[in-house]
């Protein structure tokens, strides 16, 4: 898998984007404690809850990916 386009992506810039989307809304709830309350609970099932899960958690994959391709160098 090539993965160099990751090389492309400061940190700083990845970090923010990853601690925003992982708490927002900021309020009531941040989407990801919601939807990983609704995955223990089951209730996980709506096509547009499991798409908001992803799209959520989708930069703190790409910041683990980045520092696990920088840390096998």
């Amino acid at each position: 898998m090539n993965l160099d386009w990751l090389d492309h992506i400061s940190y700083p810039m990845l970090i923010v984007l990853a601690v925003f989307l992982a708490l927002a809304p900021f309020h009531p709830e941040p989407h990801l404690v919601e939807k990983f309350r609704m995955l223990r609970e089951g209730t996980l099932k709506r096509p547009i809850d499991i798409f908001d899960f992803f799209y959520h958690l989708a930069p703190i994959v790409v910041l683990a990916l980045k520092a696990w391709r920088d840390y096998v160098r």
